[in-house]
């Protein structure tokens, strides 16, 4: 507000301004300014691999997106309602890109997100049981409202990697909203887990009250690379 009143007393057009008009301004410049430093937190602690945004997702390419879903992910409604989102698709076609989107545009709406790389909360979590911490950090968890698991099913689960995934998503159940990507087929998830029960239960917390994103076609990392390459064989 300091700011604002500094820049008004240098513009000389500011004195045809009535004190209301000022004020206004200057209160209009607070709230602008304290939203700008909020965003710029919650982008900061979300750790978003990918400084992705959902205006620059690219629809010129077959990869199976459907706009009108895209357009109704935008309203965040799913977050308000606490539905998940699965993100599945061979690599390279955008799963990590669009889930960071996804991220990004919560942060924008002012929801704490946080971005994870399944094998690395698993490994926090392991560090986590060691040092008896384990508690405080699943409560951490799941004060998060936009929770990403990036790459599950990249790597083997153990039986307590996968318990630990569950008390994770049992948290989450009807009060906060979970985006997975995955490289693995929907309908492949149970064999991707170690134990059936488990795997069942784990299914059901987030499967069910999900909107599901299959991305198909070539690795987008390759397509654009075709116009470099070509550069490169006609120099």
């Amino acid at each position: 507000m300091a700011q604002a009143y500094a820049e008004q007393m240098a513009d000389p057009q500011t004195a045809s301004l009535s004190f209301d008009e000022r004020l206004g301004i200057i209160v209009d410049s607070e709230i602008v300014a304290r939203e700008n430093k909020r965003l710029t937190r919650l982008i900061r602690e979300a750790r978003l691999r990918l400084n992705a945004c959902i205006e620059d997702i690219d629809y010129t390419h077959a990869r199976g997106l459907d706009r009108s879903a895209m357009a109704g992910l935008r309203t965040c409604r799913w977050i308000e309602e606490r539905l998940n989102v699965v993100i599945t698709g061979p690599t390279g076609v955008g799963k990590s890109f669009m889930a960071c989107a996804l991220g990004n545009l919560a942060c924008r709406n002012g929801y704490a997100t946080r971005y994870y790389r399944l094998s690395r909360l698993l490994s926090e979590l392991t560090l986590a049981k060691a040092d008896g911490t384990y508690m405080r950090a699943l409560q951490r968890l799941s004060k998060i409202q936009i929770l990403i698991i990036d790459d599950f099913g990249l790597a083997d689960m153990s039986t307590e990697d996968s318990r630990d995934l569950l008390e994770i998503l049992d948290d989450r159940v009807a009060a906060r909203s979970t985006i997975i990507a995955s490289q693995i087929p929907l309908e492949q998830w149970h064999e991707a887990l170690p134990d059936p029960t488990i795997a069942d239960a784990i299914l059901d917390r987030v499967i069910h009250s999900a909107h599901r994103i299959k991305l198909t076609g070539e690795s987008m990392r390759k397509i654009l690379a075709k116009p470099e390459q070509k550069e490169l064989n006609n120099g």
